[in-house]
């Protein structure tokens, strides 16, 4: 079995995700890389692609990308600036499988929190009060918990469930 682990970042979050599971996972065929550095997808019989969450769905890059997936064992990872048990959460995963469950079979998904881009944050400092964006007291704490996401904790859970999914292929 050849695998790729690939992965879009705008933080490092998801990067950091990515490589956390490549070194645990188990497989003597294994290569890793940024989505925009993959062109060879038919090399691949599984591919784990992890994305970070914009407007509860894969960033653009990473959506592009996991709709070209045919024909592969399919894990999905995920970064985003918010609870990762929230429904806004599990939204954000399920629409990054819906881009690849019908052409795919889905080995596994994970998502944990990470840092929220400080340009962004600065952006919704801006933004009315009654903006469902606007900072408040409560998001200036998460903005700030998340910082230290993902965690060496976040990042062992997602390296043993792939590597218990592969394992069971």
């Amino acid at each position: 079995m050849k695998i790729l682990v690939t992965y879009s970042s705008k933080t490092g979050n998801t990067k950091k995700l990515a490589e956390g599971i490549f070194n645990e996972i188990e497989a003597e065929d294994k290569v890793i890389m940024p989505i925009n550095e993959v062109d060879k997808l038919d090399e691949y019989d599984t591919v784990l692609v992890g994305y970070w969450v914009d407007k509860a769905a894969p960033n653009a890059e990473a959506g592009k990308f996991m709709e070209t997936l045919k024909g592969k064992n399919v894990g999905i990872f995920a970064t985003l600036a918010f609870w990762p048990d929230s429904q806004h959460a599990w939204e954000s995963l399920c629409n990054g499988e819906a881009l690849v469950k019908e052409n795919n079979k889905i080995i596994g998904k994970y998502i944990c929190q990470g840092k929220l881009d400080e340009k962004i944050i600065a952006m919704f400092e801006k933004l009315p009060a009654d903006n469902p964006h606007s900072v408040n007291d409560e998001k200036r704490k998460r903005y700030e918990i998340a910082k230290n996401h993902p965690t060496k904790a976040d990042i062992a859970a997602a390296a043993e469930l792939f590597k218990e999914r592969l394992q069971a292929l």
